[in-house]
């Protein structure tokens, strides 16, 4: 292991709730407080949703993006800021008529979903190359909307953290690429034990590690109990990791994690432990191509 390990905090998500732990954080302030806590213990990449204030429910709201990320780049951190596109991909057909949608249908165009990416032209964004069931809904994420969101995102100067849930969409991610609307060399997060994609295993890693085009930087994290298991196995295979309370929210069997940053010290800790050593945010911009 001779590269140093990026470590991403994903801070937030759309799923964890303060019912379930009270360390979840739902403002802006909380999510960069939080984030500029998990940068002091040694992530340099936050990966950021947000959620309405008053409710807690995930949002797509133009102006909690900003806030979140005006509050981080007017702090001591130079953590690098990756904002999420995944909102406004939840499709929810309905059972007699699958042309009335359900309410929790969430789906949104293309220019809806990056528009504050192309405003606020964060250093990094997420891209969902994936269109598949997840829970109880479909996650919509067509070729020609992904085509359009990536030109999107090329034309404002922002990397893209390719997601990927399973094999087939690394062959779409690689068409992007041919096409020019993602320039290579790509950044790939892989996206383990998410219902109904790639299961947290090493053979699941190990095989999508595989299958990146040459040259490609890496991340990967489980979710749940999974979590830091995946942590340890993508700093064995020579990747980055990603770890929060979006994936997860204990630090152990039973026990709550008190907060982001514990999750990212215990992250850490593994990469010491097996030899590694922790990317400052300053190493991750040349490791990731940011």
């Amino acid at each position: 292991m001779t590269q140093k390990t990026v470590i991403t905090c994903a801070v937030t998500g759309s799923a964890p709730t303060t019912d379930k732990n009270p360390g979840v954080p739902v403002t802006p302030e909380q999510i960069a407080t939080s984030a500029i806590e998990a940068w002091r213990a040694g992530a340099s990449v936050v990966h950021v949703h947000v959620r309405d204030p008053e409710t807690g429910a995930p949002s797509m709201a133009y102006e909690l993006y900003e806030e979140v990320t005006e509050r981080l780049r007017a702090s001591e951190s130079d953590i690098l800021i990756n904002l999420t596109t995944g909102p406004g991909a939840r499709l929810m057909p309905g059972v007699d008529d699958p042309m009335q949608f359900q309410d929790g249908t969430t789906v949104k165009t293309p220019l809806e979903r990056v528009a504050h990416i192309e405003k606020l032209k964060p250093d990094i964004c997420s891209l969902d190359v994936a269109t598949m069931n997840f829970n109880q809904h479909v996650f919509l994420n067509t070729p020609d909307h992904l085509a359009i969101m990536a030109q999107r995102i090329k034309a404002a100067g922002v990397k893209p953290e390719l997601e990927v849930f399973d094999t087939g969409q690394i062959v779409l991610a690689e068409k992007l690429i041919k096409d020019g609307h993602i320039e290579g060399p790509a950044y790939f997060q892989l996206c383990l034990g998410i219902s109904y994609g790639a299961t947290a295993t090493p053979e699941a890693m190990m095989h999508m590690r595989d299958r990146l085009p040459a040259g490609s930087a890496w991340s990967a994290f489980g979710i749940s109990r999974q979590q830091f298991p995946m942590a340890a196995q993508a700093v064995l295979l020579g990747g980055n990791l990603r770890v929060g309370m979006e994936d997860n929210i204990y630090l152990g069997p039973g026990e709550m994690a008190p907060s982001n940053a514990a999750l990212v010290e215990r992250a850490a800790r593994i990469v010491h432990d097996l030899g590694g050593a922790v990317a400052s945010p300053a190493e991750a911009r040349e490791i990731l191509g940011v």
